[in-house]
């Protein structure tokens, strides 16, 4: 998504710790990946989704103006420093080096699509996001919309007694920022009780048209986000949750700003003040954004917020809650669909249009949300994979842990750490 440049209020401390210790191989392997980084966000508009390391690092990049082909070998160089790097004692410096080890990976990965090479749609995935999302026929969706075609009033087929269902659900323009500002204290509330975030933390939230996504947060450094939220297409109730908690607490603000406290403030690892959008560490920004809504909300209290606070303050009847909350968990079910629709879009087995047609019908879409998709689908590609997958595989990471304040451990720990997609997975499952 198109690069902005952010506050230059650069974590001067943390670089100069680096500058007056001895020369360390991991610090300027970690300072040349920045740059790389950078120089492919020259060719790629939507590739660098944030950066707050120094000026100087992208003024540079823009004046060396390196070819696709010049930023190819330099990864190559950069990963065959890597291999000589001794391996490190420190568990967490071992997940840095294998974390810049499959970072670099995908950056080639992504030099090589600009450079034309194509990928299949699982390929593309695992070269970028370090994972393959599981393929599903029609009939695994078929069950779920029996269910959700149950629950439904009226009559016609299910995505139309769906869409209507959902009209008495839309939060009005001049009722949207009252409610999305409560959704987010309340999410903020929540995820303050369990993690200690950096001081003077903050975001602002602006509403966007002409978006190919419903949310975004852009992170400026220095613990400030940017929340925008599209309101092309109308705002359902629970969308003020999600979004809440997927931009803001505990999912990406508080995300990079864990990140920027422990690994790059607290520690001087200077790859962290760059995010190439392509690369495994989207899985798990988005997979923390979206199980980070379920950390928050736990069992039936979702529910009970909407119902008690939300409804009213959006000028609905909190009667419907309940039903609205249960047929809402039947269409997540349907996540997957939207995985499916780009697979065999992007490899090639059915046109824009019938992409369109399939998320109406598997994902209980309506034909403007689908048509809005099928553009993010053609922009973003496979990414869609790290909304659904990388959820499944934080949810199955965290909840090993027994307990809620051992799964918030799990889970800040998870949102401060250099983890990887395939380092969730047990052992006997990772390649």
């Amino acid at each position: 998504m198109p690069f902005r440049p952010v506050s230059p209020g650069i974590l001067l401390a943390a670089l100069a710790v680096g500058a007056c210790a001895a020369p360390d191989p991991m610090n300027e392997i970690a300072e040349s990946y920045v740059k790389l980084v950078l120089a492919v966000g020259e060719h790629d508009p939507d590739y660098v989704d944030a950066y707050y390391g120094p000026a100087a690092w992208r003024d540079s990049v823009r004046a060396d103006s390196a070819s696709l082909r010049t930023l190819h070998g330099r990864a190559d160089i950069l990963l065959a420093r890597l291999a000589d790097v001794p391996a490190p004692d420190d568990t967490l410096e071992i997940l840095r080096l294998e974390y810049l080890r499959t970072q670099l990976r995908a950056v080639r990965a992504r030099v090589q699509m600009l450079l034309g090479q194509r990928f299949s749609f699982d390929q593309e995935s695992r070269a970028l996001y370090d994972a393959v999302a599981p393929t599903h026929p029609e009939d695994y969706f078929a069950a779920t919309i029996a269910a959700i075609d149950s629950a439904l009033p009226g009559t016609g087929t299910v995505q139309e007694r769906f869409e209507r269902y959902r009209t008495g659900f839309v939060i009005t323009p001049d009722r949207l920022d009252a409610v999305f500002t409560r959704a987010i204290h309340e999410c903020a509330a929540r995820t303050a009780r369990h993690l200690t975030l950096p001081a003077g933390e903050r975001f602002t939230v602006e509403y966007v048209r002409d978006k190919p996504w419903s949310g975004y947060n852009w992170y400026q450094g220095t613990f400030t986000s940017l929340i925008q939220v599209n309101v092309d297409l109308p705002v359902y109730i629970d969308r003020a949750v999600d979004l809440a908690c997927h931009e803001g607490y505990p999912g990406h603000h508080v995300y990079n700003a864990l990140l920027e406290q422990h690994l790059v403030r607290d520690r001087g690892w200077v790859e962290y003040t760059v995010y190439p959008l392509f690369s495994p560490q989207s899985l798990i920004a988005e997979g923390t954004a979206n199980y980070g809504i379920a950390m928050a909300f736990p069992d039936t209290s979702r529910m009970a917020f909407e119902r008690d606070t939300l409804f009213p303050l959006a000028g609905l009847d909190p009667t419907g809650a309940a039903r609205y909350s249960q047929i809402q968990a039947l269409v997540d079910r349907l996540s997957y669909a939207g995985n499916e629709a780009a697979r065999r879009y992007l490899d090639g087995a059915i046109t824009a249009d019938q992409a369109a047609d399939w998320l109406v019908t598997y994902a209980l879409m309506s034909r403007e949300r689908a048509a809005q998709r099928v553009r993010f689908i053609e922009r973003y590609r496979s990414y869609v994979i790290n909304y659904n997958l990388g959820r499944d595989l934080v949810a199955a990471y965290v909840e090993k842990t027994v307990g809620a304040d051992a799964r918030w451990q799990v889970f800040g720990e998870l949102l401060g750490s250099p983890r990887l997609p395939s380092g969730l997975k047990p052992d006997d499952e990772r390649r």
